[in-house]
């Protein structure tokens, strides 16, 4: 099937950005000319900008299946050309789909228990609206950091379920009385009994360094693509507290040994400063939250080649919200000032040049707000640039090796292929998920915030929502 898309203007990565060559001389780990990820070799990713791109009269988007076939900026005939399937957007901008670093698409309530009470009919039929809903938001893919598994991945890529890409890790890994374990103080077994089949809350509980290794294996042979693991305390576990430390350093350090042996990363939920530079210390590649993370545990982040999604709506939404959708009164004491703390080390891990992936992490019918992140990213200082090449990272390209350049002929190049043709910008070759944006996101971002503004979604190369 072919697809023509008319646009007036295209948002584009510019290549002649002046920090290109200085960036090319940074060392970024031990390795020369280690910059960049697989989709933009050469530069660093932290600092990319954006421009608008477009012809005389307006610019043609030539789509094949699910692939971008052709960009022409210099049509300038007075009739748009006319294919297969045209989508006129004359008055709109075209954009890459957007991209949510940390979800849970199972979490229907932010009392993070109740899928354990629940039959798993219930548990995904209740993800159904969640992820029309974050289609319809102009999200073309989701990094799911505990919770989905392959069958609904694959229910998404085939168009079973209407929704974005799934790019899963399973089930997050917790230490007993961790950030996922979801026991009160009074309770014994846990939620599944004995049996891991029947644990349908978004993490599974593992002690010691066989377990963990054992639980790391059976993600990965269940489809994971990252490996999430609890590394500190969080705000929905009802016996931690935020500071404190989880799993031994044994036990991470072979967690991401095994990961590593299978071609993923590993993506640690981590909060203070020892937590997230132990994490890093023993092979941690993304660091999720950060909030009370200081400049020398996101610079040993920066260094090791790893990066940051930070997730501030979801406390926002939790002070406002999180009572009426089932958090605890405890739960909510947790949250304190982690919107401005988080806002701090955003700006900060900017300055730093350490690169960021948007987060939601929203639970419960709070996931209408997964855009509303957008407003305190710009709130805490962070540019228009910054903004949207967080919004357009893929966490899985933004992995060094042996996730980048041993993947393209080496050990690794069978074991763990590219998640299909690249994303996350509009050029021939690249994935054709896109979207058609009233408004001008490069000088407003804000403008994206509104899923009425998103007039036109296409995932795959095809249309799968037009209000225009």
């Amino acid at each position: 099937m072919v697809l023509v898309i008319t646009a007036g203007r295209v948002l584009v990565v510019d290549e002649d950005h002046g920090d290109r060559a200085e960036d090319k001389k940074r060392k970024r780990s031990e390795r020369a000319g280690d910059f960049g990820d697989e989709h933009h070799p050469g530069v660093d990713v932290s600092r990319l900008r954006f421009t608008y791109r477009q012809g005389p009269k307006y610019t043609s988007v030539v789509v094949e299946g699910d692939v971008i076939d052709q960009v022409k900026f210099d049509v300038g005939r007075s009739q748009p050309f006319e294919g297969p399937q045209h989508l006129d957007c004359r008055d709109l901008t075209l954009m890459p789909g957007l991209i949510d670093s940390h979800v849970h698409v199972t979490a229907s309530s932010a009392n993070l228990r109740m899928p354990s009470t629940m039959p798993p009919s219930l548990l995904y039929a209740r993800a159904v609206p969640i992820l029309s809903g974050m289609l319809d938001r102009g999200f073309t893919t989701v990094r799911d950091c505990g919770g989905a598994d392959h069958g609904l991945a694959q229910a998404c890529d085939e168009g079973t379920l209407r929704g974005p890409r799934v790019v899963h890790g399973g089930k997050a890994l917790s230490q007993t009385g961790g950030h996922g374990d979801f026991r009160a103080a009074g309770d014994v077994a846990l939620n599944s009994g004995a049996c891991k089949c029947c644990d349908f809350t978004i993490a599974r509980v593992c002690d010691g360094v066989d377990a963990c290794r054992a639980a790391v294996r059976d993600e990965v042979r269940k489809g994971a693509r990252h490996v999430k693991v609890m590394a500190s305390g969080g705000v929905a576990s009802p016996t931690d507290r935020l500071e404190n430390l989880q799993f031994s350093e044994t036990e991470l350090t072979a967690i991401c040994d095994d990961a590593r042996n299978a071609g993923v990363y590993v993506a640690a939920h981590a909060y203070t400063d020892e937590a997230v530079r132990r994490a890093v210390r023993c092979g941690v590649t993304s660091v999720e939250h950060g909030n009370l993370a200081g400049d020398g545990a996101l610079e040993a982040l920066r260094d090791a080649g790893g990066f940051l999604v930070p997730t501030l709506i979801t406390y926002d939404a939790l002070l406002k919200e999180g009572a009426a959708c089932g958090a605890s009164a405890d739960s909510l004491t947790k949250i304190g000032s982690l919107v401005s703390e988080g806002q701090r080390r955003l700006e900060r891990a900017c300055a730093l040049r350490l690169p960021v992936c948007y987060g939601s992490d929203l639970l419960g019918d709070m996931h209408k707000h997964q855009s509303k992140s957008i407003a305190l990213h710009l709130a805490a200082g962070v540019d228009a640039h910054h903004v949207l090449g967080s919004l357009t990272a893929v966490p899985g390209a933004r992995v060094p090796e042996p996730r980048g350049a041993l993947r393209s002929g080496g050990r690794l190049a069978k074991v763990a292929p590219r998640d299909g043709p690249p994303r996350g910008f509009v050029a021939p070759g690249a994935l054709a998920d896109l979207i058609l944006v009233d408004g001008d996101p490069l000088t407003d971002p804000s403008v994206l915030m509104d899923e009425k503004n998103i007039k036109v979604v296409i995932k795959g190369g095809r249309v799968v929502k037009d209000i225009r």
